[in-house]
């Protein structure tokens, strides 16, 4: 129903206009009486040998939803009902911040693809902790974090510890985000010198809580084999809890949308079917060379749910979907945990 009927309708509209749109659909329609039962009854697959133990944490499921798609913690209720194992709000900031001017998100149809460059647009840390103190869901939350953009890069260590101080009663796991194409120049962030100490402290910032929460770096899918093991290196000697591969990707290289069009987009971090591959190489490269020696979610690309097994068979504990979530709709969210139920059971 959904790539037959609905999607042809909304890719009629403007992405993002498009992306409000249905959250406020999905908020209003959960209210009318046994919309909820429906959905969970035809999304969710509820197995306990889908449950997963990773970084100290059992989710129900390994499959979730990526950071950039409920950046404010919005419908964090309603997509339970989809049958998601977990969702990553952000990236927050913490200021509010409207982001990149628009339009600011475009669809690659002939590529399932999306670019955007969006530029961190949330409520600010504020806001967004205040919401997450009414939640009522119980699926796993994670925090990605990211700095204003209007804060210099050699000052940005105290906007990832406010955020960090700030969200940490009311998530579960965080991923700091230094790999982001929409926010300026982030060579600075991604530096090695500069990532360990910003790790390291937020990894004592940890200490302080009664509770500690997993921390995880995401990267960019455009990494070389040197900047990758780099990525290791930094992984084991700031002893986080983990990897997000990979972020958006700047490559335009081998795409069916023409030239012409995607000169005219400009700018933007690549997401869906074209970083597949890429992204599935990087999880499997992270795995083999650091002998498995830390988790890692995979995420890219994922349209189907031989897309997650593969990302899973490479190296993966977990998965997110994003961009094939928007082309296959929420029968993927099914998909993919029938496929896992249906391997563990053949194994």
């Amino acid at each position: 129903m959904y790539k037959a009927l609905l999607r042809p309708i909304l890719f009629l509209f403007d992405p993002e206009s498009v992306h409000y749109f249905t959250f406020n659909m999905i908020k209003l329609t959960a209210k009318i009486p046994g919309v909820k039962q429906w959905r969970r009854r035809k999304y969710c697959v509820n197995d306990a040998s889908l449950s997963k133990e990773v970084f100290g944490l059992t989710f129900k499921n390994p499959v979730g939803i990526a950071a950039g798609f409920d950046k404010n913690a919005l419908i964090l209720n309603e997509l339970e009902d989809f049958g998601f194992g977990f969702v990553e709000i952000g990236t927050v900031t913490p200021r509010p911040q409207e982001g990149n001017p628009k339009k600011r998100l475009f669809r690659l149809k002939k590529d399932q693809a999306l670019i955007n460059r969006m530029g961190f647009n949330n409520q600010g840390v504020d806001a967004i902790s205040n919401r997450l103190k009414g939640k009522k869901t119980k699926l796993i939350i994670g925090g990605n974090i990211g700095k204003n953009t209007a804060t210099p890069n050699e000052s940005s260590k105290p906007d990832f510890i406010e955020n960090f101080e700030k969200l940490h009663p009311h998530v579960d796991y965080f991923v700091v985000n230094v790999s982001c194409p929409n926010v300026g120049d982030t060579a600075k962030l991604q530096d090695k010198d500069f990532l360990v100490d910003l790790l390291s402290t937020l990894i004592e910032k940890n200490k302080g809580f009664d509770v500690q929460r997993p921390i995880l770096l995401k990267i960019a899918p455009d990494l070389n084999p040197i900047q990758l093991d780099e990525v290791v290196e930094i992984v084991l000697e700031s002893n986080i809890d983990g990897i997000i591969a990979s972020n958006t990707s700047v490559d335009r290289s081998d795409l069916k949308t023409e030239k012409e069009e995607l000169n005219k987009i400009g700018n933007g971090g690549l997401s869906g079917q074209p970083v597949k591959d890429k992204s599935t190489k990087v999880i499997k490269y992270l795995s083999e060379k650091s002998n498995k020696a830390f988790p890692i979610i995979g995420v890219g690309g994922i349209h189907s749910a031989q897309d997650a097994l593969d990302k899973i068979e490479a190296g993966a504990d977990l998965v997110q979907v994003y961009t094939g979530f928007v082309y296959e709709g929420p029968n993927l969210v099914r998909d993919i945990n029938r496929a896992i139920l249906k391997t563990k059971n053949n194994a």
